[in-house]
């Protein structure tokens, strides 16, 4: 606490109030997490959810958030405004009391609103009493209405030099004055707060993030349709949109959790985004402030609201953001598990009554079990429940800790979900059908990759391998040295086991053209006997279950021939990869070996041998054969165009290809994942709309050359 003088300071008209915000001071801690940019922006947080809190009452659509050049920030609304007017029991105006008072404010009793992110009434005087500086403006009532706080203090700021932190401050001693600063039409109210954080507190490396509170904005706008949020950022920060001036983003969405899921899911669709919605009540027994001002328990009844939006995508990753009353509760809490518990009932009721068609048998039945994360993979959803006074752990509100609402969402899930399912419409039973056969791929997707990791580990000496009969394995057991060759044809492999290095070199062939995995489901991938053996061959596993540290080799190197239909296996293998073991390409340990496209023979004379070179496209041909003959040098006209790898004897592929000392590698890279998958949807996928047109835009540039007919 910083005073003008030790007189006005710490005066007994306001020893509450500072005794009260001063234990905020010493353990911020417990109010806001910690110190850090975490806590600087859950301070944000709760002043910004004041503002929604009202908004989702049904008053105001309008909040603006601006990041001040001066390190400050502020949250304007156009809601109805904190009251203005003399709390009896205290005497102070409203304004003082929620920016003052701990535990005080329009949350508690279910008076001013059914359900709302504030709970504890601690919000804005933790912000306050974290605050060097903290101005309130409230329209209301044709008036704007003005108090200005010290570190929690109340008083009045000297800003003739300039409005800051650092300002000459004077506290209210006798009595707290709330200003009338001007007048505004009657219709219009709202509450503007700016504070600047104080730096006794926060660190001076603690910021404001402008990409968290944009990603909190757009959230936000999902989860209340109809609601705008502007971010505005002043600070000119390098490495922000803002950095070249003022920059300003508006978010708002009419379509709510819906809008939200289509927002989040990172893959193709298998079913349409479907809203499951309902309410429960149940009671509990809380303390009530009664007439005489005692604490005293009652029973409650209590109504909890359920929204939730979900749909299941073709990948196998879970993207589930739960929400209480539009607050975030990112390590879940009881509605999540009511969520997860409905969700893995009703789903087992439909597998097992639909386990004929989805080829169950009664022997199968005791071991294709579907388990939580069967039903989870590639799930996107967005789970909200609404309700007053909910209980939290702890002040950040980041699990829901209420009881009875596990039982109230489980019981919607269940009930909506099996609606869908027992639809009459045509839609409904595709979608539902294909979800089904999703997870029950994944279910023995899960099966067989656990019992792949068991037999694929690499065998010793003493033991018997089940390792595939066509895998040609090297001897070194240095994970770090091993190459595995994935190549085209039985041809290639006679003249790659001639010219490999047995000692730590594999090959593995393949025949033909694999399984597009981008449009097979996973029991399909696995029932493919050249996907399986590639993923039984590399031991780690595949999707979820893969685990890089089990890979049995160092680098796995794809070896297809320098044509079109090289490129196409190679394409076909790599999605593989990406889709099943994106893990190894991440890692950097997949390459694609560059075979010589053409052979030329240099002539030399005086009896000596000729020499070999060798060029890698058309481009490196003819200048190479320009270099040769300005330097005087013969060769023969009959120049050898390599159509496959077969066409190469050992010591050509060995020294042009497979031998590390010569060879040229291509490493495999998923710089920007979220790239390579549009482009292995584009070229893979279902879809065949985008492909053609991409083929038709394309088709100007190909090279009638390279087509092999």
């Amino acid at each position: 606490m910083t005073t003008t003088s030790s007189q006005s300071g710490y005066t007994a008209r306001h020893l509450s109030v500072l005794e009260g915000l001063e234990a905020v001071r010493k353990r911020p801690g417990m109010y806001i997490g910690t110190t850090d940019s975490r806590g600087l922006m859950h301070c944000l947080w709760e002043i910004i959810d004041n503002a929604v809190d009202e908004a989702l009452a049904g008053h105001g659509d309008l909040i603006e958030v601006v990041l001040h050049a001066d390190s400050s920030v502020e949250v304007r609304d156009n809601a109805r405004g904190i009251p203005v007017d003399v709390e009896p029991k205290t005497g102070l105006t409203g304004v003082e009391v929620v920016f003052t008072k701990l535990h005080a404010g329009g949350k508690f009793g279910g008076g001013s609103y059914g359900a709302s992110g504030g709970l504890h009434g601690v919000g804005a005087s933790v912000v306050n009493a974290l605050s060097a500086r903290l101005d309130v403006e409230v329209d209301r009532d044709g008036k704007t209405h003005k108090m200005s706080f010290h570190r929690g203090e109340p008083g009045v700021f000297d800003d003739r030099g300039g409005v800051g932190p650092d300002s000459a401050f004077e506290p209210f001693v006798s009595r707290s004055e709330l200003s009338v600063v001007g007048r505004v039409p009657k219709a219009r109210t709202g509450t503007r707060v700016r504070y600047w954080a104080d730096r006794q507190i926060f660190p001076a490396s603690a910021h404001f993030s402008y990409d968290e509170l944009v990603t909190r904005a757009r959230q936000t706008s999902f989860l209340v349709p109809g609601l705008a949020l502007v971010v505005r950022d002043e600070r000119r920060i390098k490495g922000t949109p803002g950095e070249d001036g003022p920059h300003e983003e508006t978010f708002v969405h009419t379509g709510g959790a819906v809008d939200f899921v289509d927002f989040l899911a990172p893959d193709a669709a298998v079913t349409d985004t479907w809203r499951l919605s309902g309410s429960g009540s149940f009671t509990e027994t809380v303390p009530v402030l009664d007439e005489r001002g005692h604490m005293t328990p009652q029973e409650v009844a209590r109504t909890c609201e359920v929204d939730i939006a979900l749909r299941w995508g073709t990948g196998y990753e879970t993207e589930v953001r739960s929400f209480v009353n539009i607050i975030s509760t990112p390590k879940g809490g009881t509605h999540m598990s009511g969520f997860e518990m409905g969700l893995l009932r009703t789903l087992k009721k439909q597998v097992d009554a639909n386990a004929r068609r989805l080829k169950i048998s009664v022997k199968d039945a005791a071991t294709e079990k579907i388990e939580k994360e069967d039903v989870l993979a590639g799930l996107t959803a967005v789970v909200t429940v609404r309700l007053a006074e909910p209980q939290f752990e702890g002040q950040t509100k980041e699990v829901l800790g209420t009881a009875p609402v596990r039982a109230i969402v489980a019981k919607v899930v269940d009930t909506e979900l099996a609606a869908l399912f027992s639809s009459p419409k045509r839609d409904h039973k595709a979608q539902t059908s294909l979800l089904l056969d999703k997870i029950v791929g994944e279910m023995r997707a899960r099966l067989s990759a656990r019992k792949q990791k068991e037999i694929s580990r690499r065998k010793n000496a003493l033991e018997t391998s089940s390792l595939p009969s066509k895998l040609a394995d090297c001897r070194v057991d240095d994970v770090e040295r091993s190459e595995l060759f994935i190549v085209e044809g039985d041809s290639a492999l006679g003249t790659a086991k001639l010219a490999r290095s047995s000692d730590f070199q594999a090959l593995l062939p393949i025949r033909g053209k694999i399984l597009n995995v981008q449009r097979a489901s996973v029991t399909d991938m696995l029932k493919n006997a050249e996907c399986a053996a590639i993923i039984q061959v590399i031991g780690a596993g595949s999707g979820r279950t893969f685990d890089l540290d089990a890979a049995r080799y160092g680098k796995v190197i794809l070896m297809t021939d320098a044509d079109v239909d090289g490129a196409h296996i190679r394409t076909l293998l790599l999605t593989l990869f990406f889709r099943y073991m994106r893990p190894l390409v991440e890692a950097g340990r997949v390459y694609a070996a560059v075979p010589p496209l053409h052979r030329i023979e240099v002539v030399n004379g005086g009896g000596k041998k000729n020499e070999y070179v060798y060029t890698y496209s058309e481009a490196e041909l003819t200048a190479t054969l320009a270099r040769l003959t300005k330097a005087g040098r013969r060769f023969k006209d009959d120049i050898q165009r390599y159509k496959g790898l077969g066409e190469m004897d050992a010591e050509q592929l060995a020294s042009t290809t497979m031998d590390p000392r010569f060879r040229t590698l291509r490493r495999v890279n998923v710089e920007a994942a979220e790239r390579a998958e549009a482009a292995f949807e584009l070229l893979m996928g279902a879809d065949v709309a985008p492909r053609k047109d991409f083929i038709v835009a394309g088709a100007h540039a190909l090279d009638r050359s390279r087509i092999d007919a």
